[in-house]
């Protein structure tokens, strides 16, 4: 399986503004990483679906 790497500020060429639910304990892990890498929270949600898209079975 392919392994995610969470990449500094990626540029989205259209974006479309929508409302999500998570757990909190999935906001918490997801915060700690865009923290941790300096970027926004969006951008790695926007990261983590894009690998979970291209890696979907």
């Amino acid at each position: 399986m392919n392994k995610l790497k969470i990449i500094g500020k990626t540029s989205t060429k259209n974006s479309i503004t929508r409302t999500i639910r998570m757990s909190g304990d999935c906001y918490d892990k997801i915060s700690v990483i865009a923290e941790k890498e300096k970027i926004s929270f969006n951008n790695v949600v926007n990261q983590l679906l894009e690998f979970g898209l291209q890696n979907i079975r």
